[in-house]
Protein backbone atom coordinates (compact mmCIF):
# COMPACT_ATOMS: atom_id res chain seq x y z
CA UNK A 1 0.00 0.00 0.00
CA UNK A 2 2.86 2.39 0.76
CA UNK A 3 4.24 1.79 -2.73
CA UNK A 4 0.83 2.58 -4.22
CA UNK A 5 0.99 6.00 -2.56
CA UNK A 6 4.66 6.58 -3.36
CA UNK A 7 5.83 6.68 0.25
CA UNK A 8 7.51 3.29 0.68
CA UNK A 9 10.84 5.09 1.23
CA UNK A 10 9.36 6.72 4.34
CA UNK A 11 8.28 3.47 6.05
CA UNK A 12 10.80 3.71 8.91
CA UNK A 13 10.07 7.33 9.81
CA UNK A 14 7.96 8.61 12.70
CA UNK A 15 4.90 10.76 11.91
CA UNK A 16 6.69 13.89 13.12
CA UNK A 17 9.35 13.27 10.46
CA UNK A 18 6.81 13.30 7.62
CA UNK A 19 5.42 16.33 5.84
CA UNK A 20 1.73 17.16 6.21
CA UNK A 21 1.03 15.71 2.78
CA UNK A 22 2.90 12.50 3.57
CA UNK A 23 0.97 12.16 6.83
CA UNK A 24 -2.25 12.61 4.84
CA UNK A 25 -1.23 9.85 2.40
CA UNK A 26 -0.43 7.50 5.29
CA UNK A 27 -3.85 8.20 6.82
CA UNK A 28 -5.59 7.44 3.53
CA UNK A 29 -3.52 4.27 3.03
CA UNK A 30 -4.47 3.12 6.54
CA UNK A 31 -8.13 3.82 5.81
CA UNK A 32 -8.31 1.83 2.57
CA UNK A 33 -6.00 -1.10 3.36
CA UNK A 34 -8.69 -3.04 5.26
CA UNK A 35 -11.26 -2.68 2.41
CA UNK A 36 -13.85 -0.91 4.58
CA UNK A 37 -17.52 -0.65 3.62
CA UNK A 38 -17.57 3.02 4.71
CA UNK A 39 -14.93 5.76 4.55
CA UNK A 40 -15.45 9.11 6.29
CA UNK A 41 -13.05 11.60 4.72
CA UNK A 42 -12.68 15.17 5.99
CA UNK A 43 -10.72 17.23 3.40
CA UNK A 44 -8.63 14.19 2.33
CA UNK A 45 -6.80 16.17 -0.34
CA UNK A 46 -6.19 19.28 1.77
CA UNK A 47 -2.43 18.87 2.31
CA UNK A 48 -1.64 17.23 -1.03
CA UNK A 49 -0.24 18.47 -4.32
CA UNK A 50 -2.92 18.72 -7.02
CA UNK A 51 -1.69 15.55 -8.76
CA UNK A 52 -1.77 13.57 -5.51
CA UNK A 53 -5.23 14.94 -4.76
CA UNK A 54 -6.52 13.82 -8.14
CA UNK A 55 -5.05 10.34 -7.57
CA UNK A 56 -6.83 10.10 -4.21
CA UNK A 57 -10.12 11.23 -5.73
CA UNK A 58 -9.76 8.67 -8.54
CA UNK A 59 -9.06 5.99 -5.91
CA UNK A 60 -12.18 7.02 -3.98
CA UNK A 61 -14.21 6.91 -7.20
CA UNK A 62 -12.92 3.38 -7.92
CA UNK A 63 -13.62 2.21 -4.36
CA UNK A 64 -17.13 3.64 -4.57
CA UNK A 65 -17.80 1.76 -7.81
CA UNK A 66 -16.63 -1.40 -6.01
CA UNK A 67 -19.20 -0.85 -3.24
CA UNK A 68 -17.50 1.31 -0.62
CA UNK A 69 -19.64 4.17 0.64
CA UNK A 70 -17.60 7.36 0.92
CA UNK A 71 -18.75 10.44 2.80
CA UNK A 72 -16.35 13.16 1.79
CA UNK A 73 -16.31 16.67 3.25
CA UNK A 74 -14.67 19.30 1.06
CA UNK A 75 -14.67 22.99 0.19
CA UNK A 76 -13.40 22.17 -3.31
CA UNK A 77 -15.93 22.06 -6.15
CA UNK A 78 -13.39 20.07 -8.16
CA UNK A 79 -13.22 17.35 -5.50
CA UNK A 80 -16.98 17.44 -4.91
CA UNK A 81 -17.55 16.82 -8.62
CA UNK A 82 -16.13 13.30 -8.16
CA UNK A 83 -19.16 12.44 -6.03
CA UNK A 84 -22.43 10.91 -7.17
CA UNK A 85 -24.47 12.92 -4.69
CA UNK A 86 -23.54 16.35 -3.39
CA UNK A 87 -25.22 17.77 -0.32
CA UNK A 88 -24.43 21.38 0.48
CA UNK A 89 -24.34 22.60 4.06
CA UNK A 90 -24.33 26.17 5.31
CA UNK A 91 -23.74 27.02 8.95
CA UNK A 92 -24.34 23.38 9.86
CA UNK A 93 -27.72 23.17 8.09
CA UNK A 94 -28.81 21.50 4.86
CA UNK A 95 -28.59 24.10 2.07
CA UNK A 96 -29.55 21.95 -0.89
CA UNK A 97 -28.45 19.12 -3.09
CA UNK A 98 -26.83 19.39 -6.50
CA UNK A 99 -25.61 17.01 -9.16
CA UNK A 100 -21.89 16.73 -10.04
CA UNK A 101 -22.44 18.04 -13.57
CA UNK A 102 -23.77 21.29 -12.09
CA UNK A 103 -20.26 21.93 -10.72
CA UNK A 104 -18.51 21.54 -14.09
CA UNK A 105 -18.39 25.27 -14.74
CA UNK A 106 -16.99 26.01 -11.27
CA UNK A 107 -13.81 23.93 -11.48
Amino acid sequence: MLDRFGIVGKKDLFPSQLSGGQQQLVAIARAVIASPKLILADEPTGNLHSTQGEEIMELFKKLNKEGTTIIHVTHSDKCAAYGRRIIKLKDGWLDGEIMPDQLAGKQ
